[in-house]
């Protein structure tokens, strides 16, 4: 990242979907469904901030999403559109992975920054559930011999080449879930990272029942509701509340679970995040403009980006805040609260572990002292994705919502948003609820 000094970028406003786990809830919504509502809910709640503002004023949507539906190749055009923005507004979509509802708000903060737009919706939408399955070419070759084949002895002729193994499909979450460079799956990765730092299962047990106390304390206290905009599914219920954090969760429980990546491993479907759907959507624009709005959620103030080795790629929050740190000259200290995302409990215990570490620092970071730590009571305190879930292509958006809304409850200022990024990166993002004068 350049030098540049860039201005601060207003949130004026957000909404997310509720997060349901992948086959629930949301499994026959789309992904430009769940977006649509994210930015229409995001949009509305504006709005309701100023007489000065109507949907009409947005100009320009930014949408991070991974899965890349076939039906919606740029899908931020198709919810601009569904969401009855004006048709000469332009959309696109972005992809950093797991980091995609970042890179969305990054670019609605540079469309502004240029002067191209005023007012930007980026978000994020993923519908895990809808992943498509998909066929090796050997059979994908075989089944195109087929359609073209035009007398009824060419037709069977084709089809006594199918053999078992062509009609068994290839799951595409997995296959996306998986690392081309490495070989690695992510939750391979995280069984990297239990080794090298010596983390027990117990330890990832005990984080994951701490992100569903925190997460099921949110929603009992309807903490969460205030960014949810409930969605109406195809068969007319109401979806209201994340479905992902289990009341009554025990240790006992997580323990009878078995490792899913390694048989000789600590990984757990407990101890990881699971697959969801969501969307989530903020408005911005540019500081002085967020001044006609009665009740903006805060800013953006500065991010970076890293990248690290993938087969250690749940260390992307470390190399990014340390980066984040070197750029703006400010200490872990300084963050009243954090957002971390846990994609799975043995790669968040990793970061902490790494960032307190001086020969990683002095190793990795090329510092001469440990970059500081990951305060426990400061990090995730309305639960994480172990609880919430994780839609891969909204979780950065819905991390800087999130963050804006517990640093205003909790009457506090400065919050640090960072995940990790499969393919190895981390991107990191300092958010505030006010500027200094």
């Amino acid at each position: 990242m350049n030098n540049m000094i860039r201005k601060p970028i207003a949130v004026i406003a957000g909404a997310r979907t509720p997060l349901s786990k992948a086959f629930t809830d949301l499994s026959t919504i789309s992904a430009v469904n769940l977006g649509t509502h994210a930015v229409r809910s995001a949009v509305d709640r504006a709005i309701s901030q100023t007489d000065a503002m109507s949907q009409n004023d947005v100009d320009e949507v930014v949408m991070g999403n991974v899965a890349g539906p076939p039906d919606a190749a740029n899908i931020a055009r198709v919810i601009a559109l569904k969401s009855g923005l004006p048709k000469d507004r332009i959309a696109h979509t972005v992809n950093r992975n797991c980091a995609s509802g970042m890179e969305s708000i990054l670019a609605g903060w540079d469309a502004i920054s240029s002067g191209r737009a005023s007012l930007v919706v980026a978000g994020g939408t993923e519908s895990m559930s809808q992943i498509p399955m998909f066929y090796r070419p050997e059979a994908a070759g075989l089944w195109m011999q087929l359609a073209r084949s035009k007398s009824m002895v060419q037709k069977l002729r084709t089809l006594a080449a199918f053999r078992p193994r062509h009609f068994k499909p290839i799951v595409g979450v997995q296959l996306g879930l998986t690392d081309p460079v490495s070989g690695m799956n992510m939750g391979e990765t995280a069984e990297v990272l239990a080794r090298e730092f010596s983390i027990s299962r117990e330890e990832q047990d005990e984080f994951a029942l701490l992100s569903h106390i925190r997460g099921a304390a949110a929603r009992e206290k309807c903490f969460l509701s205030g960014e949810i905009a409930p969605i109406m599914t195809d068969s007319g219920v109401e979806i209201s509340k994340d479905n992902g954090p289990r009341t009554g969760q025990s240790m006992e429980q997580l323990a009878r679970l078995k490792p899913i990546f390694d048989s000789a491993g600590t990984v757990t479907a407990g101890n990881s995040c699971p697959l969801t759907d969501g969307a989530a959507a903020l408005v911005l624009t540019d500081s002085e403009s967020a001044k006609r709005f009665s009740n903006p959620l805060g800013y953006v103030t500065d991010y970076a980006i890293a990248g690290c080795d993938p087969h250690r790629m749940g260390l992307g929050p470390v190399y990014a805040t340390a980066k984040l740190l070197a750029r703006t000259g400010m200490s872990m200290r300084d963050f009243d609260l954090v957002e971390l995302n846990e994609a799975f409990a043995a790669q968040v215990i990793a970061c902490q572990r790494a960032a307190m570490s001086k020969s990683f620092a002095q190793k990795e970071l090329n510092l001469t002292k440990p970059l500081g730590e990951f305060i426990p009571e400061r990090m995730n305190v309305h639960g994480g994705a172990i609880a919430l879930g994780h839609p891969v292509g909204m979780t950065g958006t819905r991390l800087v919502l999130t963050l804006l809304r517990a640093l205003r409850v909790a009457g506090k200022q400065t919050g640090l948003a960072t995940l990790c990024v499969g393919g190895g990166q981390g991107v990191a993002m300092v958010v505030k609820t006010h500027l200094e004068d």
